[in-house]
């Protein structure tokens, strides 16, 4: 038989008679039209946002807990938490990057994972033998507080590394907005389950569910390597290459250990333009979500009486933000970078506050912030945050561990102190809410160029 020559269609067993596609073949093709995936790419994606949704349900059933015991020594306490937070960042990412340096990707991925299961268990332990009121409970909190607050960037962190060593720059500006609705949908979940039994149960119980999700996510990661990573299964039987674009395929070193010292990533960092623009993009970022989380609170504050009033509005935020993000990500992301690509959807988020503080200083009422902050949140979940992980993809894989950990845990959490001590410096000199607002519109305006300017960088260098 010639193998060029096709075969007659009436040949084909799975073709009906009138000639259309089966109803499974035309299921998949409309799917692959509304998501962008392929055929074979399938499992793969499936299971790279089964583990966003185990890592991000892990953090949401015990945000609750570590709200709750943030402020139970008094709001002051506060800034003084996130001073040891930045800290405490300090301490673990020489730490984590040691891990990534002597061990192959599955072992440090999973010894990262069980460490913070440990560490949960001990918690609930502390949490179970001591009595509410005193003064060990008070610094059981705390340090829980810092704990929680190292543990859910380290663990997003950890997951969007591995994404970028498995997903390569062609197939990530398309799949890592889908990939990121198994986080949105995780979000929810343990959101969810905390809401539900956080009274009706002992509160650190859920703790468990949190380990347990963990435990899951470290089964997403062996999958994973079975598949793309190191292992002999799809990789040798030629799965994935047949419908895959070589230059959507992982690494074949990703099993290789990476080297090289626990500080290098600072270094890295320092030396190199690219990653000092990430940094910067990150920095200007989380110093716009500050001086916004404070204006929520004075514009909230006076425009909601009750509690129970604010508690609503948030929520109602919560769920047009949840909302409109799984639509973007599940039908708009993977097209958006794809056609505008990274530096112009990088470049929406800066817009979107440019245009948003220019309006709370106008008019600095419930309804302009409302708007506003659905608009943000939305763009930065759905948009810009799946076209900042395709930033890593160009990169070298130590790069993707250890320089984007120190960019996505120490440099995050820095931001926040900036933005933090830069608002009380500027309410102390007097400045109301819309001089607050209109300070972050040139700040805003930089960011727009940074984004940019990565964009071309990146493109200069995945060409």
């Amino acid at each position: 038989m010639n193998p060029d020559r096709p075969e007659p269609a009436s040949s084909s067993p799975a073709t009906p008679e009138d000639g259309s596609l089966p109803r499974t073949a035309g299921l998949r093709t409309i799917a692959a039209r509304l998501t962008g995936v392929r055929p074979a790419e399938a499992g793969i994606v499936l299971l790279s946002a089964a583990y966003f949704f185990c890592v991000l349900s892990a953090y949401y059933v015990i945000r609750p807990i570590r709200e709750t015991l943030g402020v139970a020594g008094g709001v002051g306490d506060l800034k003084w938490l996130f001073t040891g937070t930045l800290l405490a960042m300090l301490v673990a990412h020489p730490i984590f990057a040691a891990l990534v340096a002597r061990l192959p990707r599955r072992k440090f991925v999973t010894v990262a994972y069980r460490f913070f299961m440990g560490c949960l268990v001990g918690f609930w332990a502390l949490l179970w033998a001591t009595p509410e009121g005193t003064d060990a409970s008070l610094w059981i909190g705390r340090a829980f507080f810092v704990w929680t607050s190292v543990f859910n960037l380290f663990v997003v962190s950890v997951f969007w590394s591995f994404m970028t060593d498995i997903h390569r720059e062609r197939r990530s500006r398309r799949l890592f907005g889908l990939i990121g609705v198994g986080g949105t949908l995780g979000a929810i979940l343990g959101s969810s389950i905390a809401a539900t039994l956080a009274d009706q149960i002992f509160p650190a119980a859920l703790l468990w569910f949190s380990v347990a999700l963990l435990e899951c996510a470290v089964a997403c990661v062996r999958a994973l390597e079975r598949r793309v990573g190191g292992g002999d299964g799809a990789r040798d039987r030629g799965e994935q290459r047949e419908e895959l674009d070589p230059a959507s395929l992982a690494s074949p070193d990703a099993g290789a250990i990476i080297g090289g010292s626990p500080l290098e990533g600072i270094g890295r960092v320092a030396r190199s333009p690219y990653l000092l623009g990430i940094c910067a993009f990150m920095l200007l970022f989380t110093v716009g979500s500050t001086f916004l989380y404070n204006i929520q609170a004075e514009i909230v504050s006076s425009a909601v009486a009750t509690s129970s009033g604010r508690t609503l509005v948030f929520a109602r935020i919560d769920l047009a933000v949840n909302t409109l993000t799984l639509m973007t990500q599940l039908l708009l992301t993977g097209r958006i970078i794809g056609r505008l690509g990274v530096g112009p959807t990088l470049a929406i988020l800066p817009l979107v506050s440019i245009a948003g503080f220019l309006a709370l200083g106008a008019l600095p009422a419930l309804a302009v912030f409302v708007a506003f902050q659905v608009l943000r949140r939305s763009a930065n979940f759905g948009l810009a945050n799946p076209a900042r992980e395709v930033l890593y993809t160009v990169l070298p894989r130590r790069d993707k561990y250890k320089a984007k950990n120190f960019n996505d845990t120490f440099v995050y959490r820095a931001g926040d102190q900036i933005g933090a001590w830069s608002f009380a410096g500027l309410r102390a000199a007097g400045l109301g809410t819309a001089a607050m607002a209109w300070t972050m519109v040139p700040v805003a305006g930089t960011w727009l160029l940074v984004a940019l300017w990565l964009g071309r960088r990146q493109r200069e260098m995945a060409a």
